[in-house]
């Protein structure tokens, strides 16, 4: 390890209100499930809360498999998940229950009828209602870790997988009283295997607009995620409505809506995976001078297939320090790229840039400092050349920086794009373009 967190560098260390938001959805989820005891037998919810439970490990690494490129804070993660599991899940069993009896009385409906009435119109606004505070939470005390929309997505799947989790704890009760081991086989196909992320595919409409407007000014923000909000709920809707009016043709038409949605909202994460490589391309090159970033450095940077070999050279040749070091020093690029965004879009000022500039500098010339030198290349990487293995596929003769960078570290680098300040207009141009890849000096 190198002793400094890219990550932390950027963020403050937890607070007091985030560990009391998770004591007190912890409490709420501890709640949620005395009701679920009360409601059934001890042992139907130990049944029930295992096989919940069950899945949540591998949809989890799916989500975070999502968040390799710009890894989201720990901390903020865990938030988003356990408040989906304790106090969204909490306040919408209430409302809905209290919406349910409300609508018993008033249309003098049978319960199955109502209860199919409250879930195709009501449970949707409730619940995507609940689950996207959190998100709104974040773009108001957070809003420095909304990158782009996989940063939205990211959020939004751990609300709605700690949501589905504490309801699928619910709903395995209820199939298993009413209907035994067959009727909760069926729930936890239809549930757990089937649709485990169709609460995370729902809320991440929110999520998705609250990163727009994370980096977006002007009035049209709040549009936007007024828009995502109404598709949240109106995608839940459909999908409720059509498992418990359509019969078989209305529960595949909900499985293509989701899957539709699912491969949609896949290609929005390949975009934005692509954004966030052209900012690392575009800002990152000017530190070459620094002994910083070099072409090598570049071409393992953007693709997490090269990221990852790179990571497997280093820790084939320098143990768990050096692939750590090595994970810190992407990381760190990463997050410079994206600082510099952020300073050209004016969503920081100047001294917070250089403040956040200069540690993950730091970081960088620290893990940099850690990386392996096998000693059959000693020489070639003392003239600049990568060695094999840690860039495969990149013209090593290229003439690069060197390799590694000298100990210490820069104090007054050239910014990459002069910081447009408070201004307006367009910025001046930030320096000459790269070279084509196949291009030589």
């Amino acid at each position: 390890m190198t002793g400094l967190d890219p990550r932390g560098v950027l963020r403050e260390r937890p607070s007091f209100g985030l560990i009391a938001g998770l004591v007190i959805a912890g409490i709420c989820t501890l709640v949620s499930f005395s009701f679920d005891i009360f409601n059934g037998e001890p042992v139907h919810f130990v049944i029930a809360l295992i096989l919940a439970l069950a899945p949540v490990p591998l949809l989890l690494a799916g989500v975070l498999a999502l968040d390799r490129l710009e890894p989201e804070p720990r901390n903020n993660l865990i938030f988003a998940f356990m408040w989906g599991a304790g106090i969204a899940v909490l306040a919408a069993g209430l409302l809905n229950s209290l919406n349910l009896r409300y609508v018993i009385m008033a249309t003098h409906l049978d319960p199955a009828s109502a209860r199919s009435l409250v879930a195709t119109f009501g449970a949707p606004v409730v619940e995507e209602t609940m689950k996207g505070l959190v998100l709104l939470g974040l773009l108001r005390w957070r809003r420095q870790e909304l990158d782009g929309p996989t940063d939205g997505i990211i959020y939004a799947g751990m609300v709605g997988l700690g949501f589905a989790m504490s309801e699928n704890v619910s709903y395995y009760i209820m199939a298993l009283d009413q209907n035994g081991v067959q009727g909760l086989a069926v729930t936890v196909v239809l549930r757990g295997i089937l649709s485990p992320f169709a609460h995370p595919l729902f809320t991440s409409m929110i999520g998705i607009a609250v990163a727009y407007a994370a980096q977006a000014t002007g009035p049209t923000r709040r549009g936007v995620v007024a828009l995502g909000w109404l598709g949240a709920m109106v995608l839940h809707g459909m999908w409720n409505g059509f498992t418990f009016y359509g019969g078989f043709t209305g529960l595949a038409a909900a499985y293509l809506l989701l899957m539709a949605l699912f491969f949609v909202e896949l290609g929005v994460i390949v975009r934005d995976r692509k954004r966030v490589i052209g900012l690392i391309q575009r800002y990152l090159p000017p530190y070459g001078g620094l002994g910083l970033v070099t072409d090598a450095d570049l071409f393992m940077l953007s693709s997490l297939q090269a990221r990852r070999q790179a990571r497997q050279w280093a820790r084939a040749h320098g143990g768990s320090t050096g692939r750590d070091a090595m994970r810190d020093y992407q990381v760190a690029a990463t997050e410079l790229g994206l600082l510099h965004e952020r300073a050209v879009r004016g969503a920081i000022g100047h001294d917070v840039f250089e403040r956040d500039r200069g540690a993950l500098l730091t970081c960088m010339s620290a893990a940099k400092s850690m990386f392996p030198v096998p000693p059959p290349h000693q020489a070639s990487m003392a003239r600049g050349v990568a060695p094999p293995g840690y860039a495969p596929g990149h013209d090593t003769w290229r003439p690069v920086s060197p390799y590694p960078p000298p100990d210490g570290f820069p104090r007054d680098p050239l910014p990459p794009q002069p910081y447009p300040g408070p201004q307006q207009g367009p910025p001046p141009p930030a320096y000459p373009p790269r070279r084509p890849p196949g291009e030589r000096t």
